[in-house]
């Protein structure tokens, strides 16, 4: 096991930089935090090095095997860790790469500029539990390896494919696949109980504020609304995608 002791070493200062996007771009890696989300991404072989500050509560279900453990002082793990009560694990991981030509299914959840990581993780939680295939997140959205993003998703990232695609090209290519794609408007839409679920879909839910771009909402096969019966002027993203998911799953 190594052992680091200062803030300055250049292992820390590189592990520091995983907290921004442009870094974990760049590498092709992302931190986890926590006993849970640690071991769903041991479980998943995702794991290049685990980081543990000086008084873990190292959990004996966790099999790591030869996976390289280093010890770091607390000062060093709250420079790295994004929670109020650290856990004292941490763990780099490897990026999924996924191939178009790999990702098959018929259950598909397409995301249009949801900015929200909050919102964005529990959709793909959501995603997870209602048996999507694929969750594909478009342009205009946080990063899918944002902390708080994995934080709410719970570990769903290393459960299925979540990737960054072009949300044109996807829509495209579930049409040419026979999978009808389903939007969600207000206008020229009509109640998502009067479709029909088919047991394969296409799913696309947008943006807190503006929902989703209406160039796609044009190359739908349908449009479906939630009605509001009360006073709140509308329902939260997350709320309303797994409503849908779990109506058009049949």
């Amino acid at each position: 096991m190594k052992h680091i002791h200062s803030v300055q070493n250049p292992q820390v200062k590189q592990w520091k930089k995983l907290l921004t996007k442009k870094e974990r771009d760049k590498t092709g890696t992302f931190l986890v935090e926590g006993f849970h989300l640690v071991e769903e991404a041991l479980k998943a072989g995702s794991v290049l090095n685990l980081i543990i500050n000086e008084k873990p509560e190292w959990p004996s279900r966790f099999n790591y095997g030869s996976i390289p453990v280093t010890m770091v002082t607390d000062e060093i793990f709250n420079t790295l860790s994004e929670t109020e009560t650290p856990q004292g694990v941490l763990a780099v991981c490897r990026q999924a790469k996924i191939g178009q030509d790999q990702i098959k299914g018929k259950r598909f959840l397409l995301i249009d500029a949801v900015q929200d990581p909050g919102n964005l993780g529990t959709m793909i939680r959501t995603a997870d539990a209602a048996g999507v295939d694929t969750v594909i997140v478009g342009n205009g959205s946080v990063d899918i390896y944002n902390s708080k993003v994995l934080r709410s998703a719970q570990g769903s990232h290393f459960h299925l494919p979540v990737v960054r695609g072009d949300l044109f090209e996807w829509m495209e290519r579930l049409q040419q696949e026979n999978i009808p794609v389903y939007g969600t408007a207000l206008d020229n839409a009509r109640i998502y109980t009067e479709a029909k679920p088919e047991g394969s879909f296409g799913l696309i839910v947008g943006n807190e504020g503006s929902g989703v771009n209406k160039e796609l909402l044009a190359k739908t096969d349908e449009n479906l609304f939630i009605p509001i019966h009360g006073k709140s002027e509308s329902l939260n993203v997350a709320v309303a995608t797994g409503i849908l998911l779990y109506y058009l799953l049949g």
